[in-house]
């Protein structure tokens, strides 16, 4: 259990802090949560390349329990429209969370004895595309409003040009498209540190 203990802290820190952190725009179609949360793919599979599959699968779900915790909070404080966290917010999110990084998980198993960067790459690729399709589609698509009727995210649905630029669609595609580029982004930033920190404590090639 100590060994896990630096990567269950890092994963509840990130996931913590992007809870936070979402309560906060960046832009029109951002927030800063989006920028922190994908830092949870790196921790994931850091300690999946360092402790192995079943170890990360035990950090994911204390970042898991994590995540509830802060969803329950948010769902107790009030803001100016209702509750901060609705209930297809958070059931959005969790599931999102673990699909995702249990995805992770699986997939960079898969392709761990490949080229170092593979497994980090197309694991968190794969769990993030995965991880922004259910979370926005579960916390804003008029389709799954039967989820949850009372929660109102009609502002979500207003059609608008695609990141103010693109073809007519519902805002949260925006959002949705946005927070998946970044992601994406991050997942070849987290290349770096993730090669660094492997090879600090591994002395063979990864």
């Amino acid at each position: 259990m100590t060994r896990l203990l630096p990567g269950i802290l890092a994963m509840a820190a990130i996931v913590l802090a992007s809870n936070i952190l979402v309560q906060f725009p960046m832009g029109a179609w951002l927030t800063w949560g989006a920028w922190s949360y994908p830092f949870a793919f790196l921790v994931g599979d850091l300690v999946n390349r360092l402790q192995g599959p079943s170890a990360a699968r035990k950090v994911v779900l204390a970042g898991f329990v994590t995540g509830l915790a802060c969803s329950f909070v948010g769902t107790q404080i009030m803001g100016e429209f209702g509750p901060l966290v609705t209930l297809r917010v958070a059931i959005g999110s969790g599931l999102a969370y673990l699909v995702g990084q249990m995805t992770d998980v699986s997939v960079f198993t898969m392709f761990r004895r490949d080229k170092w960067w593979k497994a980090p790459l197309v694991s968190t690729l794969v769990s993030s595309t995965l991880d922004t399709v259910i979370f926005f589609s579960i916390a804003f698509s008029a389709t799954l409003a039967f989820i949850h009727p009372a929660d109102d995210v009609s502002w979500a649905g207003e059609v608008m040009p695609l990141l103010g630029i693109g073809p007519d669609a519902p805002f949260w595609v925006s959002l949705a498209l946005a927070d998946w580029g970044v992601k994406l982004l991050l997942a070849l930033v987290a290349l770096v540190p993730f090669r660094l920190i492997v090879g600090r404590f591994i002395a063979r090639p990864v």
